[in-house]
């Protein structure tokens, strides 16, 4: 480790990788995977993981990539790896057979296009996010969901975010007096910040300015996980292969990349790496320097270097749900430990294991209800603790949340821009001018 936790390493020492479906070799047949599957309870049409993966796994070749299609109902939570006692990469594998199915044209053309279409938030983003007002009405309407639904097989249940009425890096860019500072970081914000949840960006900027971080914002494009989990791993890889090039300068400079999405972060640090088989020095670089940004925070606090004096109190109870993503990075509870510095907030954690949506996968018609199901015990305890909002470090488990319960919900990190006293917006500056503060 550097000396400073901002501070880049480049003392790494690539090494080889071998390709997940290796690991199917070290399953035991103990079936702890299948009894923690959030998915195989809810619909017959996923018999499970320990099948899917390392069983089925043995049967696939380059002449039969996949002797069942059922692979695709698996939601990629992950769940399944975070279990598994001799470490065997569960999801990966069912991801890799996904993306042969993709690959050899074995998925509706109907299919083919929505699942392309809803993995590119960049491209919908570009085109959406300039027009808002008329984005928004045409996907959320009635008339627009109808559409959605004949045309691309999107459910009409489905929790779609808005986009924003600003773009994240308009907002940096115009923005008086920023930060200047010898300790710098890289933010890596995303699609969902860039275009749906600007003031998500907003508050980890200002989290890590009052903490005396300058925010450097480079060029950067989609993570490409939507891509992965849809099974188009060329075009994945071309994300992933750009995101490189735009940022492994700043790496080698001595700086690290901070990301406020878990997913976005998991996917440099791992997922696209160990599904793509892409393990390049540079791509090795990269993922050893890259944070979820409670990481990130942890990792200043146990230095005794983050701000915690005079932080303001914020006098809710809250739940906070801890997801799929966010446990795969395997940090433990950063952000939980960055709320409890925070006076009089109380935070009340999950315990359930998946809210269901898996990306894109709880937008597809034929995969919603399974979504929904999945994720009932967690939309109980939500309405059980019935704050006035809840807390989630994923964007797309926030969407699918709040739309299943009605609580708005934030990200962590907009609790602690609020304490140190921005001002913030969205769902908490709700709550916050009813608290009057």
């Amino acid at each position: 480790m550097a000396k400073n936790i901002w501070e880049a390493r480049l003392d790494i020492e690539p090494h080889e990788h071998k390709p997940v479906e290796l690991t199917l070799d070290r399953c035991i047949k103990c079936n702890i995977c299948v009894t923690a599957c959030p998915v195989m309870p809810v619909t017959d049409l996923f018999p499970g993981p320990k099948y899917e993966g390392p069983q089925a796994g043995r049967f696939r070749h380059d002449e039969q990539p996949s002797p069942d299609h059922s692979v695709d109902y698996c939601n990629g939570c992950r769940v399944c790896n975070m279990v598994c006692p001799t470490g065997v990469r569960i999801a990966e594998i069912n991801g890799r057979a996904r993306a042969h199915i993709v690959q050899s044209g074995q998925t509706s053309l109907r299919r083919k296009l929505r699942n392309n279409l809803i993995a590119r938030p960049e491209m919908m983003g570009r085109f959406g996010q300039p027009v808002a007002p008329l984005a928004n009405w045409l996907l959320h309407s009635g008339f627009g969901r109808f559409f959605a639904k004949q045309l691309f097989e999107i459910a009409p249940g489905a929790s779609l975010p808005k986009f924003s009425g600003e773009r994240f890096r308009q907002w940096a860019k115009q923005r008086p007096n920023p930060l200047q500072s010898s300790r710098k970081v890289v933010y890596f914000h995303g699609c969902s910040t860039e275009y749906f949840e600007a003031r998500v960006g907003k508050a980890a900027v200002q989290v890590l300015e009052a903490n005396g971080f300058e925010v450097l914002i480079p060029p950067q494009n989609c993570c490409g996980l939507p891509l992965l989990s849809n099974g188009e791993f060329e075009a994945a890889q071309a994300y992933h292969e750009s995101n490189i090039r735009h940022l492994i300068e700043y790496v080698k400079q001595g700086y690290v990349i901070v990301g406020t999405s878990t997913s976005c972060t998991l996917t440099l640090k791992e997922e696209a790496p160990e599904l793509l088989s892409y393990y390049t020095d540079e791509a090795q670089l990269l993922a050893a320097n890259t944070y979820d940004i409670h990481e990130f925070l942890l990792y200043l606090l146990e230095a005794g270097q983050l701000k915690t004096e005079g932080l303001k109190p914020i006098p809710l109870r809250l739940a906070y749900h801890p997801p799929c993503q966010y446990r795969a990075h395997r940090l433990g509870r950063p952000s939980l430990e960055i709320m409890d510095l925070i006076p009089e907030l109380t935070i009340i954690e999950s315990q359930a294991p998946c809210c269901g949506v898996g990306g894109t996968y709880g937008y597809k018609a034929e995969k919603h209800e399974i979504s929904m199901a999945v994720g009932r015990p967690l939309f109980d305890f939500i309405q059980q603790v019935n704050g006035p909002l809840a807390v989630c470090d994923s964007e797309t488990c926030r969407w699918h949340i709040a739309g299943a319960t009605g609580t708005p919900f934030i990200h962590p990190i907009e609790l602690l821009a609020a304490a140190y006293g921005y001002e913030v917006e969205g769902p908490l500056k709700d709550v916050i001018g009813i608290l009057g503060y």
